[in-house]
């Protein structure tokens, strides 16, 4: 049975937080284009369930028990409006790209990330087709003290930059979103190699 535009909501985020690749096929379709890729791996930008899947990777390598409570919920045949919380532990690097390159690499700080954001998603044959998002990510930067920069995080963050660290860290998430990407293809591929018979 198929989901309607408020469950297809829920079940994206469900698989930003948990990486559950059977949901993410069941709910994103094949040309969904995420425009907030703009700042994550190069995966995260790949249509379908596979760059959800990335993205997914993306945000949990960075905030352990990453979690999306919706606050409200608005939709029509074609569209849904949500409003939610991002909410985690910043306990591995947060790394934002810009142009496909290393950006920023913000070392762990073990802080809480606890902040409001807006989604639309267009839905179409069933499926999420086209995902945008209105984010407060002064306040979560502000929330990991790179925004305004506190002493100790602009010199953890210059240290990482300097050290190499920073880049290592882009390479490591770079590498495990595009594994995401990929174990789908290849869950896919098994699937209908097992149906072949």
């Amino acid at each position: 049975m198929a989901m309607d535009a408020v469950e297809l909501a829920h079940g994206l985020f469900r698989i930003l937080e948990t990486g559950d690749a059977a949901l993410a096929a069941e709910v994103v379709g094949a040309d969904n284009h995420n425009r907030e890729a703009a700042v994550a791996p190069a995966a995260c930008a790949i249509p379908g369930p596979a760059g959800t899947l990335a993205s997914g990777v993306w945000l949990r390598s960075a905030f352990d028990g990453l979690r999306f409570p919706i606050l409200g919920v608005a939709a029509n045949d074609h569209q849904v409006w949500v409003r939610l919380r991002m909410q985690g532990r910043h306990t591995g690097p947060f790394v934002r790209f810009k142009d496909g390159a290393l950006d920023q690499a913000v070392p762990p700080t073990g802080r809480e990330v606890d902040f409001e954001q807006v989604h639309l998603l267009d839905i179409r044959d069933g499926k999420v087709v086209r995902h945008e998002a209105l984010r407060d990510d002064l306040t979560m930067l502000g929330q990991l003290g790179v925004f305004p920069p506190s002493p100790a995080v602009a010199l953890r963050v210059a240290g990482w930059k300097i050290s190499g660290r920073a880049a290592r860290a882009a390479a490591e998430v770079t590498a495990a979103a595009e594994k995401a990407a990929r174990a789908l293809d290849t869950a896919d591929t098994a699937g209908a190699a097992g149906g072949r018979g």
